[in-house]
This record gives structure tokens, C-alpha cells and sequence, in this order.
């Protein structure tokens, strides 16, 4: 692909994401999360492969029916009240089916089907931008939205997290596990969306730099499934040592940074005077953990150095990417700054 196009879609995603932070009408939000699906599909299917095109394909149709189904309840929601705004979203049926709308646009359960099919057909640069940049417009109009029914929200985030621990269990394929992982963590977004906002924000902006550090490990190994991974300690030995770190810290291990937002939340939800909904989310987090931990234990303990006769390379590979390991840093050492965090939420 040109560069000169590549900076032009990369650009378009921009706009896209910019013009639905902006917006206060639902016609205007629409179209800035159109243009943000218009201009992905070209990078998802700049490597001529079915898989990538099959991928694309999918995620058309799927982003294709989530913003139909946002611009007729925008539209209903006009017509019932006489109000396009954001904010003004005080009819229950066009509020329920937004609601449904952006969650089938980021992924989640039991709307999330396509999300690791998709993922799994993407390029690691692609697969980034879709587990990180795609989620930010749609879960700003939902902090938008009026929540006038809590248990839309606190189903889909329980089945969430269910099934973003369970779907992860027997999976092979790195790209497959960070879609569950990402559905998973949008699970504990949403819960505490209707409770406290700013814990939402905090808790995406943790899981984008998690996220971030792991997409950029694999891709510097050049791996795409745990085999691949756990062998490419001869190649990479201190990226590899560090990848069961930001897998733990990926499933919410203390005392790395992805506890921080499982404590905040939780403590929040015992708040609220759930305890019953905390408990569940606590124990649907320990099926994410499992897999972390098992993939953890494969590279770790079991193959890691896997020295095969024949296959190790006379040099060592030796990539610099100051952003990698800036991110890992926070990825792993953030945890100390909940205080501080916590008097930021605050303010």
C-alpha cells in the first residue's frame, strides 16, 4: 500500500473518532463511526489473503448492522420525543437498542461472535488499531447515554466477562486470546459505566497501554500462536522473559498494573451496595487468569529456553522499540499510583 494512502486512512480514522467525540446530534455521531468503518476495511485487506478478506467481510456487515440499527433507534427516538441530542435519550425502547447497537459494535457478549474471527484474519498492526483505537467512539456516546435501565448493562457485562474468560481457555492463537481478553475487559467497562464514568475511562486507558504492549511484543517476535511464542526465546530472550509478565498483568494478577482497575471496581460495586455482582465478576476474572496463567507456565517453565538443534540462530535478535518497552513499564509498574489515581478520579 502507498504510504500517501496509508496516512490518508489513518487519518480518516482520526476524523472519524474525532467528529463522534464531538458530536451532540446522533446524525453527526453516525457518520463520524461510518467514517471510522470506511476507512479501516482497506487496512484490514492490504495483505491480498482470504483470511484477510473474509475478515474484512465480517466486520462490514457486523459494523454495517450495528450503525443501521443506531441511526432507526436515533431516529424513532426523534420521532417519540422531538430530540436528536445525545443526552436527551429519554425514551426506553430507541435508548435499549442503541444500547445494543454500540455493544455490537465493540464486542460485547453475546454480541461478540465476530470479534475473534475477525481478529484472527487481521495483520498484528491492524488487529492493534481494532482492540484499541474502534472502542473509543462507540463507549463515548455510551458514557453519553442516559442509563435508564441498569440491567441491560449489568447483563451484558456479566456475560462479558464470562465469556471472555471461558472463550479464551482453549485457544491457541495469540490474536484469538487478546479478542477474548478485550471482551473480557470491555465486560468491566460497562459494569461500572452507570456507577462511576471516570472509573470506565481509567480502566479503557489501562487496557489500551496492556494492550498495546502486547501487540508490540508479538509483533517484534513475529509470532501469532503460544508455539511460536514459546520458542522464540533463542531469538529474543528479554522480550520473551517479559511476555508472561504483561499476560499476568493482561489477566489482573496483583501486583501488576491490570489490578488496579479489578480493585477500583470492585471496591466501587461493594459501594453501590452489589455485593452479589461483585462476587460474580471476581470469579468470572479467575477463568481470564487461568488461561494467562497457563500460557504464563508454557513459555515459563516448560519450553522456555527451547534450544532445537538445527533451528536456533548463530545471532540473537536483538529489536529496539523504545515505545515497547516504555509501554511494559506501565503495563507492569503502574499498580504504587492508585492513590494518586484514585484522588484524580476524584476531582
Amino acid at each position: 500500500m502507498s504510504p500517501y494512502i496509508y496516512i490518508v486512512l489513518l487519518s480518516s480514522l482520526g476524523l472519524g473518532t474525532t467528529i463522534t467525540f464531538m458530536s451532540s446530534h446522533w446524525l453527526l455521531a453516525w457518520m463520524g463511526l461510518e467514517i471510522n468503518t470506511l476507512a479501516i476495511i482497506p487496512l484490514m485487506t492490504q495483505h491480498h489473503h482470504p483470511r484477510a478478506t473474509e475478515a474484512a467481510t465480517k466486520y462490514f456487515l457486523t459494523q454495517a448492522t450495528a450503525a443501521s440499527t443506531l441511526l432507526f433507534a436515533s431516529t424513532t427516538n426523534a420521532w417519540l420525543t422531538g430530540q436528536w441530542d445525545i443526552q436527551q435519550m429519554t425514551h426506553p425502547a430507541p435508548a435499549v437498542m442503541i444500547t445494543l447497537a454500540l455493544a455490537l459494535k465493540i464486542g460485547l457478549a453475546p454480541l461478540h461472535t465476530w470479534l475473534p474471527e475477525v481478529l484472527q484474519g487481521l495483520s498484528l498492526t491492524t488487529g492493534l488499531i481494532l482492540s484499541t483505537w474502534q472502542k473509543l467512539a462507540p463507549l463515548a456516546l455510551l458514557t453519553q447515554i442516559p442509563t435508564l435501565n441498569q440491567t441491560i448493562l449489568t447483563t451484558l457485562a456479566l456475560l462479558s466477562t464470562l465469556i471472555g474468560g471461558w472463550g479464551g481457555l482453549n485457544q491457541t492463537q495469540l490474536r484469538k486470546i487478546l479478542a477474548y481478553s478485550s471482551i473480557a475487559h470491555l465486560g468491566w467497562m460497562i459494569l461500572v459505566l452507570q456507577y462511576a464514568p471516570s472509573l470506565t475511562i481509567m480502566a479503557l486507558i489501562i487496557y489500551i497501554i496492556m494492550t498495546l504492549s502486547a501487540f508490540l511484543m508479538f509483533k517484534l517476535n513475529n509470532t501469532t500462536n503460544v508455539n511460536s511464542l514459546s520458542i522464540s526465546y533463542t531469538k529474543a530472550p528479554a522480550i520473551t522473559a517479559m511476555a508472561p509478565l504483561i499476560l499476568l498483568s493482561l489477566g489482573g494478577l496483583p501486583p501488576l498494573t491490570g489490578f488496579m482497575p479489578k480493585w477500583l471496581i470492585l471496591q466501587e460495586l461493594t459501594k453501590q451496595g452489589t455485593p452479589l455482582t461483585a462476587t460474580l465478576m471476581a470469579l468470572s476474572a479467575l477463568l481470564s487468569l487461568y488461561f494467562y496463567l497457563r500460557l504464563s507456565y508454557s513459555m515459563a517453565l516448560t519450553t522456555t529456553p527451547n534450544n532445537i538443534p538445527g533451528i536456533t540462530p548463530w545471532r540473537l535478535f536483538s529489536p529496539k522499540s523504545s515505545s515497547l518497552s516504555a509501554f511494559t513499564t506501565m503495563t507492569l509498574l503502574l499498580l504504587p499510583l492508585t492513590p494518586t489515581t484514585t484522588t484524580l478520579l476524584a476531582l
